[in-house]
């Protein structure tokens, strides 16, 4: 099966393409890097020429409001297109759980016009919403901080560790098309607060984490579950403390 990977350099697709290497398939990352430019549709129809599967992991350079809705919309609706030329039968695209609660944030909002994208192409689709990596807590924690203190609300989260991100989008590609949504999320549950401050912890991060209600997460405010799956989720294996002891043993 070939499979093209597009964000295939970053942290999950290039974790996703050895995989699926690993198990035999033809996987191509697709970036900038390797000459395809969804933004400008550079390389694409080389890329897509005879591919089965196309799984977007890319992710927008900007956080920026305006320029992450125009990643977002302009790289989906290219690949949509390319991928229809192309006779591409599944389209796999990785977003996040939540995403449709937390529309305040404009990154939020760049992604449910992504997935709104997708849902109305004529290429089959599945659409994966992952809970938050273990890799991003301490990017959580900077996006929270003022100073020295870091203000999250003591909401519900349930990250879980990019290599299982990967091994559940790979798992999906390989798969027919849901036409809908599969939900993944770590093993277990945690305070949001509590679970940074843990992490800043054991880093040795003198920044002080404060629960603060009222804290807003990328500028969306939160409820109680707004970061957990809504039904049942797909888990991944690698517990939280485990991926700290390996990430900090991995640490110079």
């Amino acid at each position: 099966m070939k499979i093209v990977v597009v964000g295939g350099t970053g942290l999950i697709g290039s974790k996703l393409v050895k995989a699926l290497i690993e198990q035999g398939h033809e996987a191509l990352s697709a970036s900038p890097n390797t000459g395809v430019n969804t933004l400008t549709g550079e390389g694409l129809p080389e890329a897509l020429d005879g591919a089965d599967v196309v799984v977007d992991v890319s992710n927008s350079p900007s956080f920026e409001e305006a320029a992450v809705l125009e990643f977002f919309t302009t790289s989906t609706g290219n690949l949509l297109a390319a991928e229809a030329a192309a006779g591409v039968g599944h389209h796999v695209a990785l977003s996040v759980v939540g995403t449709e609660s937390l529309s305040e944030s404009g990154y939020f909002r760049a992604k449910i016009a992504q997935e709104k994208l997708i849902k109305g192409s004529s290429v089959p689709y599945s659409i994966v919403h992952a809970t938050q990596f273990f890799e991003f807590l301490e990017s959580i924690a900077d996006g929270a901080t003022e100073e020295s203190i870091v203000r999250l609300a003591p909401v519900l989260i349930q990250p879980m560790a990019a290599d299982d991100v990967a091994a559940m989008v790979g798992g999906v590609a390989v798969n027919p098309p849901v036409n809908g949504t599969v939900e993944v999320a770590g093993p277990e549950p945690f305070r949001l607060d509590e679970l940074i401050r843990d992490v800043l912890r054991a880093r040795q991060d003198p920044r002080e984490v404060i629960a603060d209600p009222e804290a807003t997460y990328f500028g969306a405010a939160l409820g109680e579950r707004t970061l957990v799956p809504v039904g049942e989720a797909i888990p991944g294996a690698t517990r939280f403390e485990d991926w700290l002891e390996q990430s900090l043993a991995a640490t110079p």
